[in-house]
């Protein structure tokens, strides 16, 4: 679960989600991922940004008000 405060949502803490989610794909899923995208010849950082965005659907967010 992520803590939240419900008043501190503002872009800085929106970019730690980010590289704490790209951070958690890259561990998980890493070694499949650049081999997915050497054989199909995509950008790796943009295939991880974009795994990064899903996955932070993924987390249990607690608001603290």
């Amino acid at each position: 679960m992520i803590y939240l405060n419900y008043t501190n949502l503002d872009a800085a803490t929106q970019q730690i989600l980010l590289e704490t989610s790209k951070k958690d794909i890259e561990f998980t899923f890493g070694k499949s991922l650049r081999a997915y995208a050497k054989k199909h010849f995509i950008n790796y950082e943009q295939m991880l940004e974009e795994e990064a965005l899903r996955n932070l659907y993924n987390y249990k967010y607690v608001f603290n008000i």
